[in-house]
């Protein structure tokens, strides 16, 4: 084999993967604007702080589905290309799909668990998440879900370990709300994809804390928590 094509050899395997990623890449981001879309749609009017009521579970589980892949998507993005590469862009359907699985298995136990609640649980648990990114289970699954060489199940379960807290704020501040869930979904975002920083990590930390005490003290300074028609709850 000459030089000619060994190097014909090697732009083909380059333009190849080139393509391979182009075409991950849209598809998953696409995936996820359509999904916001689909979202907002879905929750036109459903938005009630902490009254908010989920609905049948046909119309919770396509509006939690679609928000998860909003949320979630973006962030897989780095597993979803490598994955692409290492096994062909046939593969990363799959793995992004099973990944929004995992999370539609968490909107589930979400739909069985909750219902409209008052300020100071929102507050409780709010403080709660903040204090679970402090924590070194917080820190072991995000470094897992940064790492990106296994299959879309596992790299599911490692990120809801390194999620739930942050998800739990949208569930008891908003879980309808769209502008909770693009707060959330940048912060879940950051997280995957860049490294850990304790000069971040632990202010952000203090910060979610901050806003549960927020809730618990004032929950009117925080907008949408309370509707206008319903009585401020205590419990």
């Amino acid at each position: 084999m000459n030089l000619t094509t060994i190097t014909e050899s090697r732009a083909t395997v380059l333009s190849g993967d080139l393509i391979t990623t182009i075409a991950a890449l849209t598809a998953t981001l696409g995936a996820a604007a359509a999904c916001w879309v689909f979202a907002i749609d879905q929750s036109r009017g459903m938005d009630m702080g902490v009254a908010t009521r989920l609905g049948s579970l046909g119309f919770f589980a396509a509006s939690w589905i679609s928000m998860m892949a909003a949320m979630m998507l973006p962030g897989a993005v780095p597993a979803v290309l490598q994955r692409s590469r290492s096994g062909g862009v046939f593969t990363a359907p799959v793995f992004a799909g099973t990944y929004v699985a995992i999370w539609a298995i968490v909107g589930i136990a979400v739909y069985v668990l909750y219902r409209p609640h008052g300020t100071v649980a929102a507050g409780v648990v709010v403080i709660a998440a903040g204090v679970y990114e402090l924590t070194p289970i917080k820190r072991h699954f995000r470094l897992r879900c940064r790492d990106q060489g296994r299959s879309g199940l596992v790299f599911g379960l490692d990120c809801v370990g390194s999620s739930i807290g942050l998800m739990a704020i949208l569930v008891v501040v908003g879980v309808m709300s769209v502008a909770w869930m693009a707060v959330i979904a940048v912060v879940i975002v950051a997280q995957k994809i860049l490294p850990t920083r304790a000069v971040i990590d632990i202010p952000l930390a203090f910060a979610i804390v901050g806003l549960g005490i927020l809730i618990l003290a004032d929950p009117s300074a925080i907008p949408g928590l309370i509707p206008p028609t319903v009585p401020t709850p205590m419990m």
